[in-house]
């Protein structure tokens, strides 16, 4: 039977009196094969063990029916054919000798482990979750002292973690030297692991037998999402191990300095862990919630920051105010964008006011109409705008406590729906049909279109029409500012000044007449580009009847082809990791946003993303007709919500909700139909389940320890 090499978690013979260097935290390295002349000498023996590890149950029955084995058989390491069944994943064969009478908590192999802890190992859920509701001990430990949990974590599978949690497992058992799952988590560098374990209770204060703090084991991958979790959960920032050790000494020790530099300044710390208190006047009350300070931050300062360099430029000449221009759109980053447009319609809105209308209220009827429009389409821009901004955009209800959670997961695992496509690990929650989850927003959003940075909200089922209306108005009030701007200047221009720099006297006239009115102008015009765009993506979407995230990833169905390759010959599942589809990156404005939060590609991709470009520059080649053409051939990819281009709009334009006030969370309307996209788990398509696929071939039991830590 393979066994792991040198490279893994800390090993028993010795429990770690310091952190490790970063070359002792190599991954497991675990053998995925196994080949025959693994297998035990004796062909009996290897008949079935191989049926067992091939899931030929037709096989091991005609074997069973010789009177010579049964399903209690062991071979010479205490390895039983319940062993090899669960760690190649095989369901069906793991059932029926669990029935024929198999010792569920068996113990063999040189690591001594059960057949449970052969499947965690592989992340089986399926089987795993199989061995558990037949009575498999999950808090038996193998020869090096780890529990199934601790298996579960050293390979960071986070639905296996929250599928044995949730079976009552204590979440801060530890293993032979002290060691809890959160310190696993923590010194393998899994965020999202350690996440979980401290939502679900793990202490932070807890140490192990040299003292180290799951904050010390954080240290030595250099996590800085560990890291920022742990201390955001109380963590001891001054805790010492038992030669002395703080956090601090180890960070230097292993050069991982900087990450505990930047997440104690994430929350509010300086670099040798101190509370960060500003002196100025009030900072402590604006520092109590440090992330609302940030986002009403950079929500408010660019009402200066559009104001002042509009300013500038408008009194700076043209050599100097054009490289201000372009530096000051250089600074405007990504969280900006929300701000940036709330201060351009309230500088638009002033000036139109005390300035606009004041010059184009004598001219003619057509200019009181172009008047009136823009004041009606104003209105209502800000209006809207404000609600996709504050409203919820339709997030999915969280449920109510472990008790509903263990529920949802044995349902879907019943289902054999239980992957990161049907779940989310995150909300804890069944995740809907067209839902997603945003990183920015950290909910579930129903019917998920975007995430868009000008209302600095996700755009979703209950705020997409406020959205569109808001998309809408806004055009037609950009272009009547533009006529009476026109307007205003004709009438202004004639006894306005020639003089200027580098322009023609024309053009320095309507500089020097009114310079501020007229940057005021083009910006706000500008603001067409993005705009123009996205109404174009949106009509062709609603058309469509699809959301911006399904337009450029393709929209899932969730049909069972797309599990096919989950399945074995028996219907038992490989691999159930491998059936969920990708998830993707969020979508960003009106586009893939990408998997990280820094830029990629320079100013020109950065204003690409947040304009929309991408997006349209799809839709406009007809990348999201072609995909579903393409799905169409693969029977996979085909949109069961699409009724025809004038039900879908009518589904969306008419449905009953109010257009001025809130609606119903999750309420629409689907081919006439009332639907509620938070509860919508199945498609309205008929689909057939389809069954395919070979067995795969794995390997047995390996140890999963040998780090010298």
């Amino acid at each position: 039977m393979a066994q792991q090499d040198s490279s893994g978690p800390p090993s028993s013979s010795g429990a770690p009196a310091q952190p490790p260097s970063k070359s002792d935290t190599a991954t497991p390295k675990l053998n995925n094969e196994v080949e025959l002349g693994d297998m035990p000498d004796n062909s009996a023996q290897t008949d079935i063990m191989q049926m067992a590890r091939l899931g030929d149950m037709v096989g091991m029955e005609k074997l069973f029916e010789t009177g010579d084995y049964d399903a209690t058989y062991t071979d010479d390491e205490g390895i039983t054919p319940l062993h090899w069944a669960a760690i190649n994943n095989q369901y069906a064969m793991c059932k029926f000798l669990i029935e024929r009478g198999a010792p569920i908590n068996k113990k063999g192999g040189e690591s001594i482990a059960t057949p449970l802890q052969w499947a965690a190992q592989r992340c089986h859920y399926y089987t795993v979750h199989l061995l558990l509701q037949h009575g498999a001990d999950p808090l038996i430990t193998d020869a090096q002292g780890y529990n199934t949990l601790h298996i579960s974590t050293f390979n960071g599978n986070l639905l296996l973690i929250l599928l044995l949690l949730h079976q009552g497992i204590p979440v801060d058992v530890e293993d032979s030297y002290g060691h809890t799952g959160l310190m696993w988590a923590a010194y393998k560098g899994f965020p999202a692991c350690v996440d979980a374990f401290l939502r679900w209770g793990a202490s932070v204060h807890a140490k192990d037998e040299q003292g180290f703090t799951a904050l010390h084991w954080a240290l030595v991958k250099g996590s800085a999402g560990c890291i920022q979790k742990i201390i955001e959960y109380g963590a001891d920032r001054f805790a010492k191990t038992t030669t002395g050790k703080t956090p601090s000494i180890t960070a230097r020790e292993l050069n991982t300095a900087a990450a505990w530099h930047k997440a104690l300044y994430e929350c509010g710390y300086d670099e040798e862990g101190n509370a960060i208190v500003p002196s100025w006047p009030g900072a402590g009350y604006l520092l109590q919630d440090r992330r609302a300070f940030t986002t009403k931050f950079f929500f408010l300062w660019p009402f200066l920051l559009v104001w002042g360099t509009l300013v500038l430029f408008a009194g700076l000449p043209v050599y100097a105010g054009v490289p201000f221009g372009f530096l000051a759109a250089y600074t405007v980053q990504w969280p900006w964008m929300a701000g940036i447009f709330a201060s351009s319609l309230t500088l638009v809105g002033v000036n139109w006011l005390f300035t606009i209308f004041p010059g184009t209220s004598f001219g003619d009827e057509g200019t009181w109409l172009w008047n009136f429009v823009f004041a009606v389409a104003f209105a209502l821009t800000g209006f809207f705008y404000t609600r996709a901004m504050v409203d919820d955009p339709g997030f999915v209800p969280k449920l109510n406590g472990i008790a509903e959670q263990k529920a949802v997961i044995d349902d879907l695992i019943k289902e054999w729906k239980y992957d990161e496509s049907h779940f989310c690990v995150t909300c804890m929650i069944r995740t809907p049909l067209r839902s997603k989850h945003c990183r920015r927003c950290q909910r579930c959003v129903a019917k998920h279109d975007h995430h868009c940075p000008w209302v600095n909200n996700c755009v979703g089922i209950n705020n997409h029409r406020h959205f569109f209306i808001y998309l809408i108005n806004l055009t037609i009030g950009v272009l009547a500012y533009d006529v009476l701007t026109y307007r205003y200047f004709t009438a202004l221009t004639p006894n306005a000044s020639e003089e200027c720099n580098v322009l023609s006297p024309s053009l320095c006239r309507i500089i020097n007449a009114d310079s501020y009115s007229l940057l005021l102008s083009v910006w706000a015009s500008l603001q067409l580009t993005w705009v123009s765009m996205l109404l174009f993506v949106q009509f062709i979407q609603v058309s469509r009847a699809m959301t911006t995230y399904e337009n450029m990833f393709g929209v899932n169905t969730r049909s069972a082809a797309s599990l096919a390759s989950a399945f074995t010959s028996t219907g038992a599942p490989l691999d159930p990791a491998s059936a969920a589809p990708p998830t993707g990156a969020d979508v960003g404005p009106h586009g893939p946003a990408g998997r990280h939060g820094h830029r990629h590609g320079g100013l020109l991709k950065h204003w690409g993303r947040l304009l929309g470009v991408d997006t349209f520059i799809e839709t406009a080649r007809g990348r999201g007709a072609a995909a579903g053409a393409a799905g169409k051939k693969r029977g996979a990819n085909r949109n069961p919500f699409s009724k025809g281009c004038l039900a879908n709009c009518k589904d969306f334009w008419c449905d009953p909700a109010p257009v001025f006030g809130k609606r119903e969370t999750g309420a629409a309307v689907l081919g006439g139909v009332p639907v509620n996209y938070t509860e919508m788990y199945e498609s309205p398509a008929v689909m057939e389940v389809l069954r395919g696929g070979g067995a795969r071939r794995a390997g047995g039991y390996e140890a999963v320890s040998g780090e010298e830590v």
